[in-house]
């Protein structure tokens, strides 16, 4: 049976000032009851044991991840010291899962995505694993663009490869940087492009082995780390390690250069949620488009999203803006300037306003 792995070290930071340092994107229930981790827990519920999910996250979320999850075994949770991007997240749960089974297959997925249909997003990983188990490949999800999307890195499928349980999977010549809109219509009319999900799968000792290949410096550091597994130096060995493991993704460092990458083109409702606006596709509007989370009222407005927890709001004759009210903190931003939230919250901590970070 295989792993899986969920990513959970991110930090929401366009989703502020409901995402926080201590709570960020993963752990809010943005849609409907449920937490996006849990949401992500639940949806490979059936396909994996609780015993073989894995999350990867900082020891300061070890306890709402508890909190949340608390079926989860408590070291099911690898903790990262310090956050260097996904290469070396997904390299570390590979050391560790490895010492177990270094040929099982490992499914790797972000904690804080939407997906709508969960039958048929488990028959396409039942589909990925299957060809893992029988390759030396690595196995991505593409999603089937619906729009001309400039938020989304995208990959450029290649050949038909194989279809293992009646799922087609192609081999992935290229993968792109998000596109500016001219030519994100040109990749939706094309129809060979996909949205790249940010999901793998991919055996444990193919892994270690493009890191090997194409990461050495993340390779050598994992090796050092892998020494003093199982002792009283582990601890104190990935402290002093981690921190100079190189800061680089698992797209640059590893898909854009390796050779043995296919793709699974998938259409099971996904979204990455990645800021306020991607939230209004799965919340009811009214007749002008507004949107109100919260006590109060909505005149000569349109177009207008407005969340507030604890205090009676009032929008007059506004249009196209954000408004999040979150007892400490306050946002009005403009809609199409959502994806720069990021730069509000270092502002904020160049200023040193840490306490509503």
């Amino acid at each position: 049976m295989p792993y899986v792995v969920i990513m959970a070290g991110g930090r929401g930071e366009r989703f502020w000032p409901r995402s926080k340092m201590a709570k960020p994107k993963q752990f809010l229930n943005l849609i409907g009851e449920k937490t996006m981790l849990q949401l992500t827990v639940e949806r490979v519920k059936g396909l994996v044991e609780i015993s073989d999910t894995y999350i990867v996250a900082g020891a300061e979320f070890k306890n709402v991840i508890l909190e949340q999850i608390p079926q989860l075994p408590e070291e099911n949770i690898i903790i990262e010291p310090f956050g260097r991007d996904t290469a070396a997240a997904v390299g570390l749960a590979a050391m560790i899962l490895g010492q177990k089974n270094p040929r099982e297959v490992m499914l790797v997925l972000p904690a804080d995505h939407y997906v709508g249909n969960m039958r048929t997003f488990q028959e396409v990983l039942k589909s990925a694993v299957i060809s893992t188990n029988r390759g030396d490949n690595v196995v991505t999800l593409g999603i089937t663009p619906h729009h001309p999307e400039t938020g989304y890195g995208y990959i450029h499928r290649g050949e038909l490869l194989e279809t293992p349980a009646g799922i087609p999977i192609y081999r992935a010549i290229r993968f792109l940087e998000k596109p500016d809109y001219a030519r994100a219509r040109e990749f939706l009319a094309n129809g060979d492009y996909l949205w790249n999900s940010g999901m793998f799968i991919w055996r444990i000792d193919v892994l270690r082995e493009m890191i090997k290949k194409h990461l050495q410096s993340l390779a050598e550091g994992l090796g050092e780390i892998e020494n003093s597994l199982g002792t009283n130096q582990y601890s104190s060995t990935v402290e002093k390690v981690y921190s100079k493991l190189p800061k680089i993704s698992v797209d640059y460092g590893l898909m854009e250069r390796a050779d043995n990458i296919s793709v699974i083109p998938c259409d099971f409702g996904w979204d990455d949620i990645g800021n306020w606006t991607a939230l209004e596709r799965y919340v009811e509007k009214d007749e002008l488009g507004n949107i109100l989370h919260g006590r109060g009222v909505m005149l000569d407005t349109a177009n207008t999203y407005v969340i507030s927890n604890d205090k009676t709001i009032a929008i007059l004759g506004v249009e196209d803006l954000i408004i999040v009210n979150d007892r400490d903190s306050l946002l009005i931003c403009p809609k199409n300037r959502a994806q720069e939230i990021k730069k509000v919250v270092q502002a904020l901590a160049d200023e040193g306003f840490d306490d509503v970070l």
